[in-house]
């Protein structure tokens, strides 16, 4: 399943990528339950959120096909909100006990900036205080997500409890690729 983040947790444009059909959602900057519970509302439908319908003319309803879609698109939905700020780390149980949050990823580069670490995600501070939200995560039955710098990193966190890696960025595995088919042709 592709997870797609939105520029910014923004309602209107959560309503257009699930539209297209995007069903997994890492929205980024949460810093409070509240907040988080605003974007859970924003992909559902009334009365059980503040979704747009737009029912018949969505790719995800099949253009209208799928006749059961304004009910039961709630069901199809994964929702992974992304803590970013000390703030967030703060708020992460109660984050992660929101209803409709399924998942929480802790962004290690903006949380690094928060806690005065710029630049350097790999922090052992940046890295003690995400290793110590993930049983607060666990706890509330929700599976937790962080950023990796390599494999091996991956595989460190994945040891941590951590079930939802991100590693590598299609910029960086494409800026990787250039270097070097520029190196194998620089004769």
């Amino acid at each position: 399943e592709p997870v797609v983040r939105p520029a910014a947790s923004a309602p209107v444009l959560i309503k257009q990528l699930l539209d297209v059909g995007f069903r997994t959602l890492l929205l980024p900057m949460v810093d409070t339950p509240e907040q988080a519970a605003r974007l859970v509302a924003a992909t559902r439908f009334p009365p059980h959120g503040i979704r747009g319908v737009a029912g018949s003319t969505t790719r995800a309803s099949g253009f209208g096909t799928r006749t059961d879609y304004l009910a039961t698109a709630h069901e199809e939905l994964c929702v992974i909100v992304q803590i970013e700020s000390r703030t967030g780390l703060e708020h992460v149980a109660e984050i992660a006990a929101t209803p409709g949050v399924d998942g929480v990823f802790i962004g290690p580069g903006d949380l690094a900036a928060s806690l005065g670490h710029l630049g350097d995600p790999g922090h052992p501070e940046v890295r003690s205080a995400i290793e110590a939200a993930l049983p607060e995560i666990r706890k509330a039955g929700k599976f937790a997500g962080t950023f990796a710098s390599g494999p091996q990193d991956a595989r460190w966190w994945v040891e941590r409890g951590v079930t939802f890696v991100s590693v590598g960025s299609d910029v960086a595995l494409l800026a990787a690729a250039c270097r070097s088919l520029r190196a194998a042709v620089d004769f």
